[in-house]
């Protein structure tokens, strides 16, 4: 990765030098060649597209591959590739019926079998168990061309909010695999084609054949520019149009308030991904003891992070999932900070002395753990948060690793104290409960966030099997463990910051941090 970054942004340097330098031409280049294309930043290359693969840009395939059903405003479930759904027995059976007039970018048309061969690829299988559907999956059937029946072992929480994902769920052309059914190129039913892509860009032309209303602008171009700066260096030089998302090209927000001040439209939504710092007392002793985790969330100034570093875009976090989300529970105010308070906690705990306090003649040491490259502005946050460990008696060390590190680091538990984010809508809650909490559940991405076999499976697990009326309660229990035990320290919940030139009309935040907000936009002349 190192290699192609480097590579690229020597590239990227040299074409805005070039810019600089002929800066009549270059306007004059910028009006005839990008009239009708919306170039858009991405932070890495689009990677693999399979919609049933863990490792690409979300935004990238939500281009090409349409679900079955669209997570909208307000966690409500809208017609897609089905236009009517039924569920039944108790929420076991469920059945779709399917768009009509539907093509793949291929050709080939979508039906019952193209869904039914589209549904086998993923339900049923191991790897994807996360997903309740998944998980409890039993049949399926062909009513007729356009009607197809899933049958399930048991009731599925949040069926269609889960048939709403990115991936696995979205659908792709039954020939866009070899003769072993491997995948060979991204063929779907979205608005654009892919035209080719490489390590620098992604480009897309939008598909003449789509059934839904298609965008104003002919070409969709995605640059891969992984350093937040540059992003914002090409913004300023008109090399791209439109840059942020946390998931796509995040931008902190004091580049934000910089981009602003220079005349670009900012657009900051609140958000519904938490930043949480997680407890790791399987490798830090001290933090075995609730109340030493208790001290030092409550030593946090949660408002002085979202005021100071997060420029007031993003609010202070009591909960670990905001009230934006559905089954979010119930809510409560983030901890103020309380000096004296995590002060007297940590004597009561037996740590005591000063300037670092210390219980059996070791010193009261934590490791946090950082990435600014996986959690943008990790690094300030840190930095403040040592400042306020050391008030209170805390020797706060910060490890900085880059985003493969950190993946390995927490998949490792090489940490005491970490950043995580929840995944946001549409996975949420029991996404990111699911992946980061269950301790049988294996996630070799992230790593876990808390786990108690004990104490905390079998309350995730009765939250998942809930349904109806019962879901709110039961999955409160959840939540209610997590706070009186302290098993987790949620920060604030991040703000999805997005910024464009004026040559982009009509921008609206993307309803998920995993959508591409190509919709509703008119480029200027």
């Amino acid at each position: 990765m190192s290699v192609k970054r480097r590579t690229f942004l020597q590239g990227t340097a040299g074409a805005i030098g070039l810019a600089m330098a002929q800066g009549a031409l270059s306007k004059i280049v910028y009006a005839q060649g990008a009239a009708g294309t919306l170039r858009v930043a991405i932070a890495k290359p689009a990677g693999n597209l399979d919609p049933q693969s863990h490792y690409a840009i979300w935004a990238i395939q939500d281009l090409m591959f349409e679900p079955l059903v669209k997570y909208g405003k307000g966690g409500q479930i809208e017609p897609c590739l089905a236009t009517d759904w039924k569920i039944e027995d108790g929420g076991k059976t469920l059945h779709l019926t399917l768009r009509e007039g539907v093509k793949f970018q291929d050709g080939t048309k979508f039906d019952a079998a193209a869904c039914k061969w589209n549904l086998e690829r993923w339900m049923g299988i191991d790897q994807f168990s996360w997903m309740n559907c998944s998980k409890h999956f039993q049949s399926l059937e062909v009513v007729d061309d356009y009607h197809i029946t899933v049958h399930f072992k048991e009731p599925v929480l949040a069926l269609m909010q889960e048939l709403s994902y990115t991936r696995p769920t979205r659908f792709l052309s039954p020939k866009s695999v070899d003769a072993d059914g491997k995948f060979k190129e991204p063929v779907g039913t979205g608005p654009w084609v892919q035209i080719s892509a490489d390590d620098t860009q992604s480009v897309f032309e939008h598909y003449d054949g789509y059934w839904g209303d298609k965008p104003t602008y002919e070409r969709l171009e995605a640059k891969v520019i992984p350093d937040a700066r540059s992003r914002v260096a090409a913004l300023r030089a008109g090399e791209i149009d439109l840059v942020g998302g946390f998931w796509i090209a995040p931008l902190t927000p004091e580049e934000g308030k910089q981009l602003e001040a220079a005349g670009f439209n900012v657009v900051v939504d609140p958000g519904n991904v938490t930043l949480v710092m997680a407890f790791n007392p399987d490798r830090a002793e001290p933090l075995k003891d609730p109340q030493v985790r208790k001290a030092v969330s409550i030593g946090i100034d949660r408002a002085a992070i979202s005021k100071v570093l997060y420029h007031g875009y993003a609010k202070p976090a009591g909960n670990m999932f905001s009230a934006a989300l559905p089954y979010a529970g119930k809510q409560f105010d983030a901890p103020v900070r309380d000096a004296a308070a995590a002060s007297a906690l940590l004597e009561k705990a037996g740590w005591t002395g000063s300037p670092i306090r210390s219980k059996d003649g070791k010193p009261l040491t934590l490791e946090l753990v950082v990435s600014p490259d996986a959690v943008p502005g990790s690094r300030v946050i840190a930095e403040v948060i040592q400042s306020e460990m050391k008030e209170i008696g805390i020797d706060l060390v910060i490890r900085s690793v880059d985003h493969a590190s950190k993946h390995t680091d927490m998949l490792e538990q090489k940490y005491d104290l970490g950043f995580f984010l929840t995944y946001g809508a549409p996975y949420d809650p029991f996404g990111s409960l699911v992946a980061l909490c269950l301790s049988t559940f294996k996630n070799d991405v992230e790593g876990k966030l808390v786990t108690d076999p004990v104490n905390l499976d079998p309350l995730i697990n009765a939250a998942t099997a809930a349904t109806g009326d019962q879901i709110q309660p039961t999955i409160q229990k959840v939540y209610d463990w997590l706070r009186d035990n302290d098993a987790i320290a949620p920060l604030v919940y991040v703000p999805s910051i997005w910024a464009h030139s004026k040559r982009v009309q009509g921008f609206t935040s993307p309803v998920t941090e995993y959508d591409m907000p190509y919709e509703n936009i008119v480029l200027a002349e």
